[in-house]
Order: structure tokens, then sequence, then C-alpha cells
């Protein structure tokens, strides 16, 4: 395919036949806009809404928890057989409007639980997050057989919720440690069974969760995987495992392969670390996504760094990548992708967040939390809020915090 005249504004196919009307594609950020059993507020709707109306081709969903006895933050969605289907119903009508896709994040958080939320989190292998990580969150118990069969039918139960409810698509959560990341890392997987030891083994979890996932929503409803290109983690997720990964699921039939990268102990995800040659390039994961695009044909989209009209429609014309993700520019200007599409000499410009004390940053993460806060401005019909202070972000994270870990004492 001749791709050097494509542009943002180009419509794209997927291989079963699902058309996207244009290369942007929001990757998912934490809203913490769940109600506390769990269910959309209707600030979700309103924030969707505004990025429906904003342009883009695709709109993934926050983290949308398959278990509510897993939650890796206090005020997710959980999308299960409990859950309020209406409310998901009026979120999924306004986040598909403009003839957007709307698609819900799939995950299941293992070990990356706040020791507020739970005291025993689970994950393939009973090893402690490290990095300074050790306080926030507990040591994990190992995952039964039974354990692990019945979170893959959670997934399975989910996507097929996902699409009664209105979503368009699915994507499995595969990246930043979270659980799929955790079977696939021989740092954290040192199973024994069937489901540790070689990559063969430990990819057998995601590949079981694809498959039962396609099982109940059929072949032409759009399942996708957000996976590390690597951990950046000694001992980790490596690229060579990485492209194995790509090159089975490709096999199986994924739909679209949106590239990331790092955990909450290396987040390379929000550009630390950055060489020089990734910041001339803008994305994070471009090269590697080069290198997935010699051995699979199927749709890419890379996340990370992009900041730049001119660049995006470079990288569309490289080939390298289908979509364009974006993530943290979509909270401060949800008009994004019309600019975007109407200049190409658009740029957008994110400010450095910083208290100022390095340690304070790291405990209010200031690169979720921020964002989240000018997400729930959106949520509430408010305009973003660019130069928000961060001590007031941190302030309202930390009563946000102690107010729910209390509730969790008392219950």
């Amino acid at each position: 395919m001749n791709t050097s005249n494509l542009n943002l504004k180009d419509s794209f196919t997927l291989k079963n036949g699902v058309e996207i009307k244009n290369r942007l594609f929001k990757s998912a950020m934490s809203e913490q806009l769940g109600t506390k059993d769990h269910n959309p507020t209707i600030g979700l709707a309103t924030l969707y809404s505004t990025w429906s109306q904003g342009g883009l081709g695709i709109s993934m969903s926050g983290n949308i928890m398959i278990d509510r006895n897993a939650l890796g933050e206090p005020k997710n969605v959980v999308l299960d057989e409990q859950s309020d289907l209406s409310i998901f119903k009026a979120w999924t009508k306004a986040g598909t409007a403009n003839k957007t896709h709307l698609w819900a994040q799939l995950n299941h958080p293992g070990k990356q639980i706040p020791n507020f939320i739970s005291k025993e989190p689970v994950a393939p292998s009973a090893i402690s997050l490290e990095g300074g990580l050790e306080k926030g969150f507990n040591k994990p118990r190992a995952l039964t057989e039974t354990e692990i069969q019945g979170i893959i039918k959670k997934f399975a139960t989910s996507a097929r919720l996902a699409k009664e409810v209105g979503f368009t698509g699915v994507q499995i959560h595969g990246a930043h440690g979270y659980l799929v990341s955790q079977f696939l890392s021989p740092r954290h997987n040192q199973r024994e069974d069937q489901w540790g030891g070689t990559l063969e083994n430990r990819m057998r979890f995601v590949r079981e969760v694809y498959r039962n996932i396609r099982k109940e929503v059929g072949e032409k409803f759009p399942v996708a995987i957000k996976l590390n290109s690597a951990d950046f983690m000694r001992g980790g997720f490596t690229e060579e495992e990485s492209m194995v990964v790509v090159k089975t699921l490709a096999e199986e039939g994924i739909d679209l392969i949106e590239i990331s990268g790092g955990t909450y102990e290396s987040p390379s995800m929000v550009g630390h670390n950055m060489e020089e040659r990734t910041k001339q390039r803008e994305a994070y994961f471009l090269q590697y996504a080069e290198k997935v695009r010699d051995i699979v044909d199927t749709p890419l989209a890379v996340t990370g760094g992009f900041r730049s009209a001119n660049v995006m429609n470079e990288a569309l014309q490289s080939g390298a990548t289908d979509f364009i993700g974006l993530g943290r520019p979509l909270a401060v200007d949800p008009e994004i992708p019309n600019k975007l599409m109407t200049n190409d000499n658009h740029r957008i410009e994110l400010k450095t967040l910083t208290t100022g004390v390095k340690a304070i940053d790291k405990i209010a993460m200031l690169d979720i939390t921020w964002y989240e806060l000018q997400l729930a401005r959106m949520a509430k019909r408010k305009a973003p809020k660019p130069h928000m202070s961060e001590w007031l972000c941190f302030a309202k994270t930390l009563t946000s915090a102690g107010a729910y870990a209390l509730r969790k004492r008392r219950a």
C-alpha cells in the first residue's frame, strides 16, 4: 500500500470491515469517574461526548475493571453481571456520537492495587513491586489454577457486556505492569506450571483471554490489545519477547495493537528517560513499531509523545503506524483532533509537572492525577485548566485517597 500521501483525516478499514473515520486514536486515561457502586457517573457521558465532538476516530475508555474485587484505583468503573447496564448505555450513546468509535479498555490490575484498597492482591507469583513502591502496594498472593481460569472468563464476560451496552470494540490492557503484563514478564511471573517459565507458557494467559473474548463477541467486533514494547527493567519482558507475542496475537486474529511500554516501576509510558533521537521524532515507541511492521500487517496505534501535526503525518506516511495515539493532550484541549486535521502546523504544548519536591511528585503520581482533575472538570462541563497548580492537585489527591481509605477500614 502506498502511504506517501496519508494524513490524519484519512479513514481506515480494519480487516473485519469496520471503518474508522480518521487516524486519531484517544488512548486510555484514568478518569476516576465511577460511582461508589463502580458504575459510570453521568460525567463520563459528558466527558466522552465532548471528545466525540472534538473529532476523534477512536476513543478508548479508561480502565474498566473486570472484577469488582480487584480495583486498581478507588473510583474505577467495573463492567460485570452486577453492573447497571442502563448507565453504560448512556455513556456509549454519548461517546459514539459524530461517528466516533468508543472502545472499552478491559483490565485486571493484578498486584498493582494500592494497599488502602486491598490487603492481599493477586498476581502470577508472590513477588512484590519494587522501585520504592513497596510501601504503597502489598505483596501479592500467587493465583491458583482455578482463579486464573476464573479471571479469563471474567474478561470474556466484560467483553460480551461491552458489546451489549454499545461499545464498538474492546481492548485488552496488556501493558504498564497490570495482570496481563505481569504474566508476560519473567521478572513477575516465576510460576512452574503451564502459566509460567517459557515465553510460550507466559503468553498463554493473554492468548486464552483473547480467545475467550473472541468467542463471546464474534469475528466482526473489534478486539484490540495494548502491549508493552518492553518493560524497561532488568529481568523483565524484553523487546524480543514482545515481538513474539505480537506475531502470535496477529496470527490469532487480533484487530489492532496499540504499542506502549513501561510499568509503575519504570514509567516509560509517560516519557521518562527518553533518548535524544526519540525526542526529535516525538513518539516514544515509533522505532519499535517500525520493527513490528516488518513481521505483521495487523493495524498499529503508537501512543506517547506525539505533539506536532506534521510529525504525526510523517509517522503515518512512513508506514510505521496506522493510528496516532493521544492521551494527555486531550485532557487539556478536547478540540485537538479537529485542530490537528485542519492545520498541519498545529503543535501541542504541555507543561512539565512538578511541585518542586521529587518525593511528593512521585507520591502524588502527578503525571496521572493532575490530568484526572482536568477530566473531572470536563465531566462537569467546565473547561480544562492548563495552568492548574501541582500543589492543589496533590492536596486534592491526598484528600480523595484518604477518605476512601477510611471508608474501606469502616467496611
